[in-house]
């Protein structure tokens, strides 16, 4: 109906110049005494002709909507065969219609090649930046033999972990990431990063209620172990006594593995928000526990999760602490 009623707005003037030209004829010959039954056999003539025109350009405009609809669902395929206009305004504005194209084709990949030459340089960058980090680990172990310098050894985690943090944002934001799917040994991920955090547990003196679980979910182990470590860095960073606790619980086809903390826990204001880009919330804004908060480490987890087909949810109070949930496919129990 939409195609017909545009089609009849394009020919509008076409019918109103037939609808006065058959009234004004008639009249004429009515005026000459002509019989009515030969006005209304021309009428009827005339109005057939009319309508045959009128079906074969209907035809021809809804052929030529359906090979546009076709070119937009297939635009990067199709585009260089664009109907054949039907005069010389279609042909202009498939003119600029071309030119816009190369236009926006030379601004894409003029901000392609920035961002690659932007992703080479943060990579270079990052891992240039471990080496150093590498040596000063080396210094600090030697002098903690002599000296208390638990103190620059958190402040080494922090700068190794925002490192590590940047390197996984460029590679997130990059055209194509390196997901390698399969069958992962959860508790091995698990394990892996509370081993990362074991300084930090102790540091805080926080005590971690962790039991064994063999249980294999379809993921990515490298990533999934990033977001596990940014969950638990959160746990750490907004707890300053009391417990971290890491469960996992098994379906026929899915399994749930919770992270619970004691800790600051989250505003319920902030809490719908927390995975936006940048948004760092009351306890982000206050400095709790001489830490800021980036607002992007929960961003990426949610990416990432989403990216792998997972499940985040998050459930909080202020004071009472903080459940992160993840749920994942266990590909039917093979």
């Amino acid at each position: 109906m939409y195609v017909f009623l545009s089609y009849v707005y394009k020919i509008r003037f076409f019918l109103a110049f037939f609808i006065i030209e058959i009234s004004l004829s008639s009249s004429i010959l009515l005026l000459n005494n002509i019989p009515y039954e030969e006005i209304i056999y021309a009428v009827c003539i005339m109005s057939f002709i009319a309508l045959v025109a009128g079906i074969y350009g209907f035809y021809l405009f809804y052929r030529s909507y359906k090979e546009l609809k076709n070119i937009e669902k297939n635009i990067e395929i199709l585009f260089g065969e664009l109907p054949s206009p039907s005069g010389c305004i279609e042909e202009e504005y498939q003119v600029l219609i071309k030119k816009l194209a190369c236009y926006f084709n030379k601004v894409l990949n003029k901000n392609i090649n920035t961002f690659k030459e932007m992703e080479e340089y943060y990579t270079m960058w990052v891992h240039q930046i471990k080496t150093p980090i590498a040596a000063m680990k080396l210094l600090l172990q030697e002098k903690s033999v002599e000296f208390d310098v638990s103190y620059e050894q958190a402040q080494l985690f922090r700068i190794e972990q925002y490192a590590e943090m940047a390197l996984q944002y460029m590679r997130l934001g990059s055209e194509s990431t390196d997901f390698i799917i399969k069958k992962v040994n959860l508790h091995n991920v698990v394990k892996e990063a509370i081993h990362k955090y074991a300084r930090m547990f102790i540091q805080k003196k926080i005590k971690l209620d962790f039991k064994d679980f063999d249980i294999f979910v379809i993921s990515d182990e490298k990533w999934l172990g990033f977001v596990i470590e940014q969950i638990l860095s959160n746990a750490i960073k907004y707890t300053n006594k009391g417990s971290v606790a890491i469960n996992c619980k098994e379906g026929t086809s899915i399994v749930a593995l919770f992270i619970e903390d004691t800790g600051a826990g989250i505003n319920s204001a902030d809490l719908p928000r927390i995975c936006e880009k940048g948004y760092t919330g009351y306890n982000g804004h206050s400095s709790y526990n001489g830490k800021f908060s980036t607002g992007i480490g929960l961003y990426m987890c949610s990416k990432i999760i989403k990216k792998l087909s997972h499940k985040m949810e998050i459930e909080s109070e202020e004071g009472e602490g903080t459940t992160v949930k993840i749920t994942f496919n266990t590909g039917g129990g093979e």
